[in-house]
C-alpha cells in the first residue's frame, strides 16, 4: 500500500477522518433539531385539525368567504344609505334663530318673535309673528343663499344672522 492516494499527502490522513467526522456530528445535530421541529409543527397541525376532516374545513372556509361576501355587500347597501341620507340631509332646514320681542310697548311680554329656518345652502324663510291686542299677525319672508328680496325688520335681521352663525 506504498503506492496509495493517502501516503502521498503532505499531512497525515486521519485530519480528513476526524474532519469527516465532525460535520457528520455537525449534521446529525442539525438533523436532530429539524426533528423536533417538525413534531413541534405535527402537534400544532393536529391540534388545529383535531376533530375535523378536511370536508368540514372546506366547508368552514367556503361559509366564511359566503360570509365576507354578504358583509361586503351590506357594506354597498349602508354606503348608498348613508349617501341618501346625507343628499336629504342637505336639504333639510338645518339652522335655526329665534328672537322674541315686544311689538307695540304697554302690550305686557315679548309675545312677537322672529323665527328663521335655513338648510344647508343657507335658503329658507324668515317668519314673523307680530302680537297685538286685535290678533295674531303672521309674515314669511324668503331667503335665498342668506339674502333677501323684501326688507327685513331688525328682529328678522338678527333671527337671520343667528341662523347663519353671525351671532
Amino acid at each position: 500500500m506504498e503506492n496509495s492516494i493517502l501516503n502521498q499527502l503532505p499531512f497525515d490522513p486521519a485530519y480528513i477522518l476526524l474532519g469527516m467526522a465532525a460535520i457528520s456530528i455537525v449534521l446529525f445535530i442539525l438533523v436532530i433539531i429539524q426533528m423536533i421541529k417538525l413534531g413541534r409543527l405535527n402537534r400544532k397541525y393536529d391540534y388545529f385539525m383535531r376533530g375535523k376532516d378536511a370536508e368540514t374545513m372546506e366547508d368552514m372556509i367556503l361559509d366564511e368567504l359566503d360570509e365576507i361576501k354578504n358583509l361586503k355587500a351590506e357594506n354597498r347597501a349602508s354606503k348608498d344609505s348613508i349617501r341618501t341620507l346625507n343628499r336629504t340631509f342637505r336639504s333639510s332646514f338645518q339652522k335655526l334663530g329665534i328672537v322674541r320681542y315686544n311689538a307695540f310697548e304697554g302690550m305686557g311680554g315679548s309675545l312677537s318673535f322672529a323665527f328663521a329656518m335655513l338648510d344647508y345652502t343657507n335658503s329658507g324663510f324668515v317668519l314673523n309673528c307680530v302680537h297685538s291686542r286685535n290678533g295674531c299677525y303672521l309674515y314669511i319672508k324668503e331667503v335665498d343663499a342668506g339674502h333677501t328680496e323684501v326688507v327685513l325688520g331688525n328682529e328678522e335681521k338678527e333671527a337671520l344672522e343667528q341662523a347663519l352663525g353671525y351671532k
